[in-house]
């Protein structure tokens, strides 16, 4: 049975969604204008909170608690927002995007980010990456010159096993990693 509960037109394409753990009321979205948008679906005439600071479109979008968000944007940058603050609180550095971006996972205090062929692990107090992960790239003997820049193989999903420092990655050659963190 379809009922829609309310309708929030965003102007600009949406990219991705999702709820805060610790509200049934409260979403976030990422958005090809460049922001963050939060709202309460009590009052969906306006966001409770617009988050600026990337360049390019938010790709995605995860809750680390009920007051904390982290934002993927293919400007390179992941940030970090409190709810009841308009300003980022974090810069995360050292990650570039320069093919593709297909992740993003949290355990809540450390962020797990996927670009191009490696994994990128943040915790929420630092702006640098305190672990990389490069898968390595699948060569035959035949291409054994090809340099790991030229390779089109990228990390295509990750997700952090909730309670735990397990995180899992998969890249597009069909290699499933899964990784302790320690």
């Amino acid at each position: 049975m379809e009922h829609s509960l309310a309708t929030l037109e965003a102007k600009a394409n949406v990219c991705c969604v999702k709820f805060n753990p610790d509200s049934r009321n409260h979403l976030a979205f990422g958005s090809a204008d460049h922001c963050v948008h939060y709202y309460d679906l009590r009052n969906v005439t306006q966001p409770v909170e617009v988050f600026k600071g990337h360049k390019k479109a938010v790709s995605y979008v995860k809750f680390l608690n009920g007051k904390e968000i982290v934002s993927a944007s293919t400007d390179s940058q992941l940030k970090l927002w409190n709810v009841d603050h308009s300003y980022s609180l974090r810069s995360f550095k050292g990650h570039i995007n320069e093919k593709n971006f297909v992740g993003l996972a949290t355990d809540g205090n450390f962020v797990a980010c996927v670009k191009n062929n490696s994994l990128y692990i943040y915790y929420k107090g630092l702006s640098s990456e305190i672990l990389t992960f490069r898968f390595d790239a699948c060569r035959s003997l035949l291409e054994k010159e090809r340099k790991d820049e030229d390779s089109n193989e990228f990390v295509s999903a990750v997700c952090w096993r909730m309670g735990s420092n397990v995180v899992v990655a998969a890249n597009s050659q069909g290699n499933i990693k899964i990784l302790e963190l320690v």
